[in-house]
């Protein structure tokens, strides 16, 4: 799938022999992944080349003159364009060259972060360990250019606590290079997973609120290096967390015969139920309960997926402008659906199920740092069918990349659903076939952009709303 990437800063430093360099701030869905220079992206881009020759998009050219204000903001953005172009190839974001350059930024940007700090402690700690200091800092102040500049990073090893949804965690003696995809094999093989179920499952970083909310900030992808993230995001006190990663709720099925997924899927459904993500009624809850009580968790999960909102993912209260300006609302996404509990300006409750497959396309922006000056304020919004009418549907909230990624997820599974339809129409009455092929070209085409600033793009041509059109890749 298309990744978010987004250089939500540039900042000029000055080098020792007083020449001057630009750090870009290289975010993935939003948040930091580490500080990278032209150069280095340049020496990368030449990689990418040698590699995969005119499939990589024309890099941004180099000056030979100072920038001015203008040039240096119109860089920025065509780095930030040329990132994003190059996620479009699902052959160059699967290739060694594209993950390991990402790994090893989030290993530099950890490595400077941390020895910054001792730098400007230095003053402070000089008289007490002038040793230390000076075997730490000295060496790494002659040095960082160099390294940032190659990337020559040593591994470290460190304790990783992986969290399930019952509470419990598992600490895993890991180098600090360790990516997702690792990190996931080894903590579902150590419980027991078969290893062809272990796609199901993804990491996730997320909040444990002491009012019992639980909030999931953001999916890792499979080449970031959850330690070094989990350092980065210190501030916001995350958790990293394994839960399941799909939308469709009929897929609990496929995993029910293994005991170790049978596990996952049942602590993950009680804490859903304790959380209050999902809405059983009032005998649904006793026999849950009952259900429970007698650790039945295969008629436990067989009961959930008759539950509302169940196998959704639940966002933070957010604000919407459906059906007008400035209406709160809270988000339940899955079972191919955006569903939302809107709270309407006279106090009345609205709620309002978007179906994917009258979804055109969306697109995450960044509106600019809020008025206080703290983080960047995001919103998702989405191109729907009305009764016949298309419009756009805005969702502000901070987990807009977290939406974008479940649209995404919904969209891939109905694809993959489509086409194994398409293959049993062989053994398929001809009636029923044409039947099948009806239903399915009934479905519109699904397109996700990524906008840095407050500028959308127009609408798409009618002719491109064909969902089997679709490749994976385009999401």
């Amino acid at each position: 799938m298309k990744l978010h990437f987004s250089i939500t800063a540039a900042e000029e430093l000055r080098e020792e022999r007083g020449g001057r360099y630009v750090l870009y701030s290289v975010c993935l869905e939003g948040f930091l992944l580490g500080k990278v220079r032209y150069s280095q992206l340049r020496s990368w881009d030449a990689q990418l080349r040698q590699l995969f020759g005119s499939a990589v998009p024309s890099f941004p050219p180099k000056f030979y003159l100072a920038m001015t204000k203008s040039m240096a903001d119109e860089r920025q953005s065509q780095l930030e364009q040329y990132l994003q172009n190059v996620t479009l190839n699902s052959n160059i974001t699967n290739s060694d060259v594209f993950t390991g350059f990402f790994q090893k930024l989030q290993q530099a940007w950890s490595l400077d972060s941390f020895f910054l700090c001792l730098t400007t402690a230095r003053c402070h700690m000089s008289h007490f360990f002038p040793y230390l200091l000076s075997s730490c800092c000295g060496p790494y102040e002659d040095s960082c250019v160099l390294e940032q500049d190659t990337f020559k990073i040593q591994t470290q090893r460190a304790f990783l606590d992986v969290y399930l949804a019952d509470g419990s965690n598992i600490r895993l003696d890991i180098q600090t290079s360790d990516t997702a995809e690792r990190i996931l094999e080894v903590t579902l093989c150590r419980m027991g997973l078969s290893r062809e179920l272990i796609k199901y499952f993804s990491l996730f970083f997320f909040q444990d609120h002491d009012d019992g909310v639980l909030s999931v900030v953001k999916k890792l992808a499979e080449f970031e290096l959850p330690y070094v993230s989990l350092q980065s995001m210190k501030e916001l006190d995350c958790k990293l967390g394994i839960r399941k990663w799909y939308m469709d709720p009929s897929l609990d099925t496929l995993l029910m015969d293994c005991r170790a997924s049978l596990n996952l899927l049942y602590m993950q459904a009680i804490q859903e139920v304790k959380r209050n993500w999902v809405k059983p009624t009032e005998g649904q809850m006793q026999e849950l309960e009952f259900l429970q009580k007698n650790a039945n968790k295969t008629k436990f999960l067989e009961l959930m997926r008759e539950v509302q909102f169940y196998g959704y993912v639940r966002l933070d209260p957010c604000i919407c402008d459906y059906p007008e300006e400035g209406c709160s609302a809270d988000i339940y996404v899955g079972n191919n659906e955006i569903n939302c509990c809107i709270k309407l300006p006279t106090n009345q409750i609205k709620e309002v199920s978007f179906k994917i497959n009258r979804l055109r396309r969306w697109q995450v922006a960044f509106l600019g740092a809020t008025k206080g000056g703290e983080d960047d304020t995001l919103e998702l919004r989405f191109e729907y069918n009305d009764s016949g009418t298309w419009q756009w549907i805005i969702l502000y909230t901070k987990q807009a990349f977290l939406l974008s990624s479940c649209l995404k997820k919904m969209i891939l599974e109905q694809m993959k659903a489509a086409k194994e339809g398409q293959e049993m129409e062989i053994k398929m009455p001809e009636s029923t076939k044409n039947s099948k092929k009806s239903s399915i070209q009934q479905k519109q085409v699904v397109h996700s952009d990524f906008i840095s600033r407050k500028s959308f793009l127009v609408r798409p041509n009618e002719d491109n709303c064909v969902f089997e059109k679709i490749r994976e890749e385009d999401l």
